[in-house]
């Protein structure tokens, strides 16, 4: 563990969630390379070699099995290293941590174990059965010689029928994969954040002491929740982003803190539900409430559920988006549907009649810098006090163009010395303009945004696309899927491609070790199998399939080859020996039984805090 401190303070990680977590991960694998080495000079020791000897045999009898499958481990990992897109900025610290870990163990394992064993490892004749201690040692080595005993009987049946043996296998292996597209799917597993954010949008023109009324209510509403811990409300912004955008005064957000979640009854999302209920009941605001989602570790990930409406005309894209929102909001599992059209500002368009105009000497430029100097005002001179400069700007009181009847009777001064009103020379009409004319591929576009309340992103998705299948779009207007379902294929197909590469290089690391092409195929039919567990565990437990689980999927890899490596390479051994097939089967098989339960329990233990999920960001 220290040398992989040093080695990820040179690759310039910090102590994250992901690095601590590939070193959670590595915990129980970092142990195994020196579990086999312990065992195979214990073994010596138990056969009556000196310390020196079995030190020096056990660790060289074994050595290339576990430089073999530590390489496949930490193999197995490049490909995500290497991969683009943003499973490889997530998992990319994870992936080294990991391997740092591994290399690291292997290079204790084969130098300072040996040398500890030389000097500790000491073989006892017998038990004193008074002692408790020597009590516990007897029946634990009795359960142990039960085991051995037990694994030689059903080696010896498997061999003898082999046909059934692989048949049982197979027909699991088949039933296993059929239960796969059972699997919901997400982009990251859920995650507590312990936060709510609440954003309140007033009509259009709203001034900022009415919205910061509702703003107020919205507040109490959450101080209510028991819950909730503390509340911080900025009103003149939609959010987060407001450091970056323009103020909007019809606009306001809250973020709810709740308490931790051992002092709490209810979850993130419970709460959320009950506000959203209650700010429902308020008049004239759109309030939206979710959980505050923390998976996207700083990055730019969009909402769950985000899809593209494109088209030419804006009033047809409009019509449609608010159908395909209603569409969306009948789907189970989803709330806050919106969409990205904005409510228009309102505005007054001047429309200058050119040749009225032109009798009075007047032009476009001079109309609109009457009017801004009506309503805007011009600086008639600067006021200087104390080094500083104060600009003192003329313009006319608001009550003089506070309407359209007002402007139509502005005054517009002439070259030729005439007063002409506004309205003589220009009709004056109230309209709206669209607050943001979004184009994808030379199209005007629309998104559609929905949150997840209660299901997978998988099975929300496959839903919506069964409804949006039946909708009938006008000609030239098409609809495309975003968000984080767009964001999950891709990651899914560059992990796909990650483990294919991953298995093609563990075959290439094992086919160097054995310099056979047949012996590490075998080895390799332990990945397939692997997925057994990984399947059902999903099926069993309910779980979501996510990027997360892939990353797993491809540590399992490396995993799965690791024992085969070990019992291959013995096996080898012993028909160096002399021994043939069957023979060196039915032997080797027992003597790596003991050093292949102890990697594979000090790997599941290791991992088992991580999978309870304790604590809140387990997830």
């Amino acid at each position: 563990i220290i040398t992989t401190f040093i080695m990820m303070y040179f690759a310039g990680f910090t102590l994250n969630m992901l690095s601590l977590g590939g070193l959670a991960l590595g915990v129980g694998m970092i142990v195994d390379d020196s579990i086999v080495v312990l065992e195979s000079i214990f073994r010596y020791r138990e056969a009556g070699c000196s310390a020196w000897e079995s030190a020096t045999a056990g660790a060289q009898e074994v050595a290339m099995a576990v430089t073999a499958s530590t390489f496949t481990n930490v193999v197995v990992f490049l490909p995500v290293i290497f991969i683009e897109g943003i499973a490889s900025q997530i998992f990319k610290e994870l992936a080294l941590t990991v391997s740092f870990a591994l290399l690291a163990s292997l290079l204790v394992a084969l130098t300072l174990v040996p040398v500890l064993a030389n000097r500790l490892v000491k073989v006892t004749e017998r038990h004193d059965e008074k002692t408790l201690y020597g009590k516990i040692m007897i029946t634990w080595g009795r359960a142990l010689d039960a085991l051995d005993s037990g694994y030689r009987s059903l080696l010896q049946w498997s061999m003898k029928h082999r046909k059934q043996v692989l048949l049982t296998v197979l027909g699991i292996f088949i039933f296993s994969v059929a239960l796969y597209p059972l699997l919901d799917r997400e982009f990251l597993p859920e995650i507590e954040g312990g936060e709510v954010s609440i954003a309140i949008e007033m009509p259009c023109g709203t001034g900022l002491e009415e919205t910061a009324k509702i703003a107020e209510e919205v507040e109490m509403l959450c101080e209510k929740i028991p819950e909730v811990d503390t509340v911080f409300t900025t009103v003149g912004s939609s959010g987060a982003m407001s450091i970056v955008e323009a103020a909007d005064p019809d606009k306001a957000s809250l973020q709810a803190r709740l308490l931790p979640r051992k002092e709490r009854q209810r979850s993130a999302g419970e709460v959320a539900k009950k506000l959203r209920r209650e700010v429902a009941e308020l008049p004239g605001a759109k309030i939206e409430v979710a959980e505050t989602d923390p998976k996207s570790m700083g990055m730019a990930v969009e909402s769950p559920v985000s899809i593209s409406l494109q088209g030419d005309e804006i009033d047809v894209l409009e019509e449609n988006a608010e159908e395909i929102a209603h569409i969306i909001s009948k789907v189970p599992g989803t709330s806050n549907v919106k969409t990205s059209l904005e409510e228009g500002k309102p505005e007054i368009q001047v429309k200058l009649d050119r040749e009225k105009a032109a009798s009075y000497g007047l032009g476009t430029y001079q109309v609109a810098q009457s009017l801004k100097s009506a309503m805007s005002g011009e600086v008639a001179t600067r006021y200087r006090s104390g080094g500083q400069e104060v600009d003192l700007r003329v313009r006319l009181v608001p009550e003089a163009c506070a309407n359209l009847e007002d402007l139509e009777s502005l005054r517009i001064s002439s070259p030729l010395g005439i007063q002409v009103p506004l309205k003589e020379i220009a009709q004056l009409k109230k309209a709206k303009t669209p607050a943001v004319i979004a184009r994808q591929n030379q199209s005007r576009s629309c998104s559609i945004y929905a949150d997840l309340d209660g299901r997978s992103l998988g099975s929300v998705m496959e839903d919506i696309r069964a409804e949006l299948d039946q909708m009938h779009l006008p000609p030239g207007y098409s609809i495309t899927y975003g968000g984080e379902q767009e964001q999950m294929i891709e990651s899914f197909d560059a992990l796909k491609l990650a483990l294919i590469l991953g298995i093609v290089l563990i075959y290439m690391v094992m086919a160097s070790q054995f310099e056979s092409l047949l012996h590490p195929l075998v080895i390799m039919f332990t990945i397939p199998l692997a997925l057994i567990g990984v399947i059902l565990a999903f099926v069993l437990t309910g779980m979501t399939f996510s990027i997360a689980a892939y990353i797993g999927v491809i540590l399992l890899a490396g995993l799965a080859v690791k024992n085969g490596i070990v019992l291959v390479d013995y096996i080898n051994v012993l028909r160096s020996r002399g021994l043939s097939r069957g023979e060196a089967i039915l032997q080797a098989g027992p003597i790596r039984l003991r050093p292949v339960l102890m990697t594979a329990l000090t790997a599941i233990f290791a991992m088992l805090p991580l999978a309870v999920g304790a604590g809140e960001g387990a997830e």
